[in-house]
């Protein structure tokens, strides 16, 4: 038996998820939200959602979808929106898959303070929350926890994670970014909320959106971090686009101790002369890889996505492909869209926790959170909160 889902905002990146959702075999009833009709329309009409879309399940407010009888949401709204919607879903007895991030506003408190209410709210609920954090899904983070598993990497001792994404990157640029989100209507309460994080004098930075550099090493060691320690490299030229967003730092990279033993460093980096790249490397006592090559005492051997991942079932991927503009299944941010959408789905039909579940979601983003802390202390050891493991599976 399938399942009912809601998508709820329904902008450009949500609508790159929307046919997966739809087409998916395991999706029996769709369903759209979004403050602007004319979004809604835009794939209501088409005729392939004819089969599992009602008109009648139209929403114009998460209010409304939330009194629904649907099984769950999937939300794609505003990124400082995502944690209270998510808690408001998981009351209404929704479950809940969320973009990335968890939540980001320039206040690092009030993010572990959302941290703590969504695994609360998850627990008191028994409702599901999977986060969809893309670099848990790219072919390099399939490959090396099958590897780790494995034991091939013996101990570990040492990781990296980096997003490199400068402001006026081609191909996605943050002011085009930053200036669409703010053209709606709550993008335009956005810049009102802003205002208050100003005049408290609270200033954020790139590592309150760090899961895309620290959910690859923590998965594939599956360890957490303890410690802390980071530095902030602040823009120079009086850039508005920091000053506007309320942003100590351009940059950020931070040291931390691990639950195993190891270290791992990560930097993000929102003001670098080079095109944009997201990766990590690990390394072992047995074995490491790095740049797309298993390295070992013998030597290296390259890897092509292909190789590396596990492709998906053969009814999912049919669906997948056959929704696809190009007939290509391993697409969007290193191939991980299609495994977001089939793990949460499968999951909430499944009734178990999914692989980027509550408590490994703080886990990724509270580490960036500390990190940004640390900085403003001119790289002061700091402790990170933990909200442990989950129920045992």
């Amino acid at each position: 038996m399938g399942i009912s889902l809601g998508l709820v905002g329904l902008g450009a990146f949500g609508r790159s998820f929307a046919d997966m959702f739809m087409s998916h075999p395991l999706v029996d009833r769709i369903a759209l939200c979004d403050r602007e009709p004319e979004r809604i329309a835009r794939l209501a009409g088409q005729e392939r959602w004819q089969a599992k879309f009602d008109p009648r399940d139209t929403y114009a407010s998460l209010d409304e979808i939330c009194k629904s009888d649907l099984d769950a949401v999937a939300i794609f709204t505003q990124h400082w929106l995502h944690a209270p919607q998510a808690v408001q879903a998981m009351e209404a007895g929704k479950h809940v898959y969320s973009a990335v991030p968890i939540i980001t506003v320039p206040d690092g408190d009030e993010i572990l303070d959302w941290c703590d209410r969504l695994v609360q709210t998850a627990e008191r609920t028994g409702q599901l929350y999977m986060l969809g954090e893309t670099t848990y899904y790219r072919a390099e983070a399939i490959y090396c926890r099958r590897r780790a598993a494995e034991g091939d990497f013996g101990s570990f001792v040492y990781s990296e994670g980096e997003y490199m994404h400068d402001v006026d990157s081609l191909g996605s640029n943050l002011r085009e970014v930053q200036a669409h989100r703010q053209a709606g209507a709550a993008g335009r309460e956005w810049l009102q909320a802003r205002e208050s994080y100003r005049r408290r004098g609270v200033r954020g930075g790139p590592m309150h959106y760090p899961t895309h550099s620290t959910s690859g090493p923590m998965s594939v060691m599956n360890a957490r971090p303890l410690k802390v320690c980071a530095w902030g490299f602040a823009n120079r030229t009086q850039d508005p686009y920091y000053i506007d967003e309320s942003e100590a730092f351009s940059n950020e990279t931070a040291l931390f101790y691990m639950s195993n033993g190891s270290t791992m460093r990560v930097c993000e980096l929102r003001e670098i002369g080079m095109r944009g790249r997201e990766i990590f490397r690990i390394y072992g006592t047995q074995g490491s890889f790095e740049n797309s090559h298993w390295c070992d005492k013998e030597g290296s051997t390259p890897l092509t996505p292909e190789q590396m991942r596990v492709p998906l079932p053969q009814d999912v991927e049919d669906a997948f492909r056959a929704v696809s503009r190009t007939s290509e299944v391993y697409g969007g941010h290193g191939g991980s869209h299609p495994y977001l959408v089939h793990e949460f789905v499968e999951a909430v039909a499944q009734e178990r926790q999914p692989a980027i579940h509550v408590w490994s979601a703080v886990r990724y983003m509270v580490a960036g959170v500390m990190a940004h802390k640390s900085a403003m202390r001119d790289g002061e050891i700091l402790s990170i909160p933990d909200w442990g493991d989950g129920p045992a599976t």
